[in-house]
């Protein structure tokens, strides 16, 4: 079932995440997973977003995800990312694979 990265980015170094966004469709496109969004400027509907971006990869499953994300071409180009930006991140179900409770 699908499995979704979601990051929440806020800037403190636009060319050190400059030099990250370059690389990352390189190394984003042998992992089969999709960009659905990213999006600098949000429309915030409700409640307190501090951050300046968002991103959405969508993949088969969970393991596809944590290959990328664990993956090290990933992890080499993150050092751009953690330097150039604050992340959240998170590993989301898709609805027919939520986890219990959800």
């Amino acid at each position: 079932m699908p499995a979704y990265l979601l990051a929440q980015l806020k800037f403190k170094d636009r060319a050190a995440y400059g030099r990250y966004l370059a690389a990352f469709p390189a190394v984003f496109a042998r992992y089969g997973g999709e960009v659905l969004v990213a999006d600098a400027r949000p429309q915030v509907l409700e409640g307190d977003w501090p951050h300046d971006k968002v991103v959405l990869l969508k993949f088969a499953d969970e393991a596809a995800a944590l290959r990328f994300r664990d993956s090290d071409e990933y992890q080499a180009i993150s050092e751009d990312r953690r330097a150039g930006a604050d992340t959240v991140a998170l590993l989301l179900a898709g609805l027919s694979d939520a986890r219990p409770g959800a």
